[in-house]
């Protein structure tokens, strides 16, 4: 049966077009990029328009250098090699920079922000999330040095536009001597108080990446951003994104390299959607308090972020269902079942009733440690080892997992800037419904 035929949700039809969670929004003015660059017959990895964006997104981060590429995953994944490299040396051309080396990563994550470490033949340790901003913990962070004290990079990923605690973060890393490699793709345009300054997320780390991909803040389809101070450091991404050619007048090769430069057709989009950054933004934010002031009657909450430190960029709305709302669920690794409750309502109800609506939600990013391909990684949570905890004979106590209980009373709404105030009236309705 449909969701929809259930009588809570008498009257309501589904939406004649869809309302996508986060979707490209184009304004016109890519299509003249673009254009030029056809007309100069400039559609390859070089031309105006890559100079121009890596011009515009390092002025605007406060990153003296950047260089495009094909997506955010390129850039996380030269960055992590990088780091590496800075680390431990240059690698053998079948071996990665990381061989034999722990990482400490982010653990709820999309897994592009973590599989360059294992590109890089290194292992990856997940670092549990606090609730303050559904991020890195702090206190994780600094049991997992006690545990690991050999470790000397961390990747840091900034959870739906939100940032993480960095001054923290920051502080620890600098105590252990440890790089930090910043996963920003979800949160360009997202600031942090960062020793009395506020600082454009993209600019926090060693080695920072940004994502143009179709579904954030601003798109180029595809294509992603390298951000460093380090001329040095510059150069030589650009050189692995280009296959790594030496200075010869033939095809010459000492170290392994990549085709991860941006097309210069997809970077006209990017430079077209540019302008309209901070539009999408404040468009986003409206979506966030939105939905905040529409469902404060619920047992609901929204996605937190620090109020004093930060400023997101809203890239997502998320809500998660108070512990004493929340009704039967469970998930398998591709199915689920729920049993609806009077007064309480679960993520997978409530993302059936917006399906039936033909609108989009997603669960919650499900947490790197309870991946099948990285369930044997070590997971470190602020009371120390996160594995086999449980034991036959002794009651354990004190143990959270924050991320997984976020991801299992947690989901994304639809965030999409193009989705009208009366669409949204329409949403916030259905999600009441669901508690009926």
């Amino acid at each position: 049966m449909d969701i929809l035929d259930d009588r809570r949700f008498a009257g309501m039809k589904p939406f004649e077009e869809k309302v996508w969670m986060a979707s490209p929004t184009m304004h016109g003015d890519e299509q003249r990029w673009v254009d030029g660059a056809i007309r100069a017959n400039w559609v390859s990895t070089v031309g105006a328009n890559i100079d121009e964006i890596e011009n515009l997104l390092a002025d605007y981060v406060g990153c003296k250098y950047a260089v495009a590429l094909s997506c955010g995953t390129a850039a996380l994944h030269v960055a992590t090699k990088l780091a590496g490299e800075k680390l431990y040396g240059q690698a053998r051309p079948n071996e990665g920079t990381l061989r034999g080396h722990r990482v400490f990563s982010s653990d709820m994550t999309f897994d592009a922000s973590v599989n360059p470490v294992a590109y890089e033949d290194g292992e990856a340790v997940f670092i549990d999330t606090e609730r303050d901003t559904w991020n890195m913990s702090p206190e994780a962070l600094e049991r997992a040095f006690e545990i690991y004290p050999d470790v000397r990079l961390v990747v840091i990923a900034h959870l739906y536009g939100t940032p993480a605690k960095m001054q923290e973060i920051r502080d620890i890393c600098d105590r252990h001597g440890a790089l930090i490699v910043e996963d920003a793709a979800e949160s360009l345009g997202a600031k942090y108080l960062l020793d009395g300054k506020w600082m454009e997320t993209g600019s926090l780390g060693r080695y920072n990446c940004i994502s143009f991909n179709g579904n954030k803040i601003i798109t180029g389809s595809a294509g992603g951003m390298f951000l460093t101070d380090s001329l040095e450091d510059a150069e030589k991404v650009r050189k692995w994104s280009t296959q790594s050619r030496e200075d010869a007048p033939w095809y010459q090769h000492e170290e392994i390299g990549y085709n991860y430069r941006i097309s210069n057709i997809i970077a006209g989009i990017v430079r077209g959607q540019f302008p309209y950054l901070d539009e999408h933004i404040a468009q986003k934010r409206a979506i966030w308090e939105r939905y905040e002031k529409g469902l404060a009657d619920l047992p609901v909450k929204m996605n937190p972020w620090d109020r004093e430190k930060s400023l997101p960029n809203f890239w997502l709305s998320c809500l998660l269902i108070d512990e004493d709302a929340m009704a039967p669920m469970v998930r398998g690794e591709r199915d689920y079942l729920y049993q609806h409750v009077s007064g309480k309502s679960c993520p997978q109800e409530i993302l059936e009733a917006l399906m039936a609506m033909n609108a989009e939600g997603r669960p919650i990013w499900k947490p790197m440690h309870m991946q099948p391909i990285y369930r044997t990684n070590a997971f470190v949570t602020e009371t120390g080892n996160g594995r086999a905890r449980s034991n036959a004979y002794i009651e354990e106590t004190g143990f959270v997992d924050v991320g997984a209980d976020i991801f299992r009373r947690g989901l994304c709404l639809p965030s999409d800037n193009k989705m009208t105030a009366e669409q949204q009236d329409v949403i916030i309705d259905l999600i009441h419904r669901c508690f009926w």
